[in-house]
């Protein structure tokens, strides 16, 4: 019995003493916040193909940009009535207008194929030009043209989405206010070189602001909140997103890379400078979706994004944690993509001011900490896989993962002001031939995934369902109905033409990953 006892105490003694050791540390690393190398990575507009002006770099050009073209002749300005028809003056209207839009209530879903317009609300005495769906129209504004502006609108009770781009390149979406607007509030989709900025949004389902497969983009200044999501920029390059106030979302900034989608990676994403508070929202996306597996009190999300620098943001009172990072692997409600790296790698954690994250984290949370002898609350969490990851001054915070991350060998971004780019790309021209796969990439591929759930159902299950027969794809796309209690009802895409229709059914049959 005593040899029991005095093995009980041995080991007893060794796991005390693991713990006691684990946590006595040589003096740690301290960086200035101040000074410093800025990082020397980011975009290279030298390397892209699509820019034409290659004289000055993003690194080097000024803060404030414009993303669409100047005009060098003023356009025709149509002005809209409290009762007129927003679409008929689209109709009219030839690229290089401007729409006006007078304070009223407006009942329909306005639909843009034309290149440089810009659609402006009118602000009077504090009212606005609503653009109100009654929770009947799946949604506010569509685009699909170039150089296109959107701003000072009240936008809401849309069942879809308030704002989407659709492989528009160049534009401006700013100082609207979008509530309620179903599964997105500001959606660019398949989109380069774009500006989302001093925009309120709340009570999405989703994503708040929604960058999906787009490149050289700015989120700045906007009020995000009483979403599922606050801002998401998912398997896009090249964005910026600072000085946001994000807050009581149930996940505050998420940087993904979706499975399943025609684009495989996300990379070269800076989060900084902003608020980032209490986003302990209950989660209330559709069952099974992509975003439903989000834990509420989630500052910041990484998974499977590369090359993303987190700096100089108030991270505080994040119940789960201020930052998570996971790879696919880890992640709920995510299918694995053999054609996308599943891990988080070259994640970069700068100086950031984190207060009372962790405070009601979750089980698998607190078993991570135990795997470390950690205690506290968490500030950063990483699950997972993640190569050439690095920090600094990881002292400051409760951390678990990233013990064995390197010091970062910069303090700052300074060098980066922006990566919108000089001149705007060009417009995008569509061989008649692509149709049918710009459509699916920058409408179809903004809610379906191919093998997983994002929003509707997988396209492989569509595929199943619809084999040889792409004009029943065609019509359903013309006219849904909701055939499934677990998933949302489609908006209807009958303002695209029959043949686009038909193509872009063809090409989503002939998917295969």
């Amino acid at each position: 019995m005593n040899k029991f006892v005095m093995a009980i105490f041995l080991i007893a003694a060794f796991v005390i003493g693991m713990f006691y050791g684990s946590n006595k540390q040589a003096a740690p690393i301290i960086t200035s916040n101040t000074g410093g190398a800025s990082y020397s990575g980011g975009y290279d507009k030298n390397t892209d193909k699509e820019v034409v002006n290659k004289k000055v770099t993003a690194k080097n050009a000024s803060t404030k940009k414009s993303a669409v073209a100047k005009r060098k002749v003023a356009g025709t300005t149509h002005v809209v009535n409290d009762g007129e028809s927003i679409m008929a003056a689209v109709e009219l209207a030839k690229p290089g207008d401007t729409i006006q839009i007078m304070p009223g209530k407006y009942h329909e879903t306005v639909y843009i194929d034309k290149d440089d317009i810009r659609l402006i609300g009118v602000i009077k005495g504090g009212k606005r030009a609503t653009l109100d769906g009654q929770k009947k129209l799946n949604d506010a504004i569509l685009y699909s043209g170039n150089n296109i502006v959107i701003e000072n609108l009240m936008i809401t009770q849309y069942k879809g989405n308030g704002i989407m781009g659709q492989a528009g390149n160049n534009f401006e979406i700013r100082n609207n206010i979008i509530v309620d607007t179903g599964v997105y509030g500001i959606f660019p989709q398949l989109g380069k070189n774009g500006i989302v900025e001093y925009n309120v949004l709340s009570g999405i389902e989703d994503a708040a602001i929604y960058i999906g497969m787009s490149d050289n983009i700015q989120v700045a200044y906007n009020d995000v909140f009483d979403n599922v999501a606050g801002i998401e920029i998912e398997n896009s390059r090249h964005a910026i997103v600072e000085h946001n106030n994000v807050h009581n979302n149930t996940g505050g900034i998420l940087a993904f890379i979706t499975p399943g989608l025609p684009i495989k990676t996300t990379f070269d994403v800076i989060i900084r400078h902003n608020f980032i508070d209490n986003n302990n929202h209950k989660n209330f996306a559709a069952v099974g979706s992509t975003v439903a597996g989000i834990p509420a009190g989630t500052g910041i999300l990484i998974m499977a994004a590369d090359e993303v620098i987190v700096e100089d943001n108030l991270i505080t009172n994040n119940k789960t944690a201020g930052i998570l990072i996971t790879d696919h692997d880890n992640a709920p409600n995510t299918t694995l993509d053999p054609d996308a790296d599943p891990a988080p790698d070259k994640v970069m954690i700068l100086n950031n001011l984190m207060l009372n994250n962790g405070y009601d984290t979750i089980d698998e949370a607190k078993a991570l900490m135990l795997t470390e002898f950690k205690q506290g609350n968490p500030d950063i969490l990483r699950v997972g896989v993640s190569r050439d990851s690095c920090i600094i001054n990881r002292h400051r915070y409760v951390t678990v993962g990233v013990k064995d991350w390197q010091e970062c060998t910069f303090t700052n971004t300074d060098n980066i002001k922006s990566y919108i780019l000089d001149e705007p790309v060009p417009a995008r021209k569509i061989d008649p031939s692509e149709r049918g796969k710009v459509v699916y990439m920058g409408i179809c591929a903004g809610c379906h995934v191919y093998s997983g759930r994002m929003v509707g159902p997988p396209v492989q299950v569509i595929q199943a369902l619809y084999m040889d027969n792409p004009q029943g794809i065609a019509d359903f796309i013309a006219a849904p109905t909701k055939k499934r209690e677990d998933y949302p009802e489609m908006p209807p895409q009958n303002y695209l033409d029959e043949k686009t229709r038909l193509a872009a059914a063809k090409f989503m049959l002939s998917v295969t990953k």
